[in-house]
């Protein structure tokens, strides 16, 4: 488990740090803030598996605690974007992906007309998709690493105990 915990908190803190320089590059205020907050939640988590490492069974609640707090910032996030619709940054990775797979622009917003709606309205139907699936990704996982760390508090209680 502390393994488990130490490359999961990793991971968390080196991609949230990752994420918020790349969106204070940006000067995306928003997303260098969630960065920031995601980043924290790794922090919490590895400072959790050092506790344990140290024989303190309170590690077992900050880790606990890290997966709450990370799937509440997530959450938020999504809520907030999804309230907050930006798909001019959809539109500039439609004209990116047009252009890597070498079709027109004009292409793919005839391909998109034919189905049945406008450009818009397809961008804002993929970009409450993509937030919805980042919603229910953070829920799924978050959940399951909390349930994981919380059920093995009986065993964690017992090994310390020695």
């Amino acid at each position: 488990m502390l393994r488990v915990a130490r490359f999961n908190g990793s991971c968390v803190l080196a991609l949230a740090g990752v994420c918020a320089f790349v969106s204070a590059s940006y000067h995306d205020v928003h997303g260098t803030i969630v960065g920031l907050l995601v980043a924290g939640a790794g922090a919490i988590e590895l400072h959790g598996a050092g506790l344990l490492a140290h024989r303190e069974e309170r590690g077992l609640r900050w880790l606990v605690s890290a997966q709450v707090y990370l799937m509440f910032i997530m959450l938020a996030y999504v809520a907030y974007s999804l309230h907050h619709p930006d798909i001019a940054g959809f539109r500039r990775l439609l004209a990116t992906a047009a252009s890597d797979y070498s079709l027109s622009t004009g292409d793919l917003r005839q391909a998109v007309v034919q189905s049945g709606m406008t450009v818009d309205e397809f961008l804002r139907s993929t970009y409450q998709l993509v937030y919805l699936l980042v919603g229910a990704a953070t829920v799924v996982f978050q959940g399951a690493m909390g349930i994981y760390y919380a059920r093995r508090q009986p065993a964690v209680a017992k090994a310390l105990a020695r």
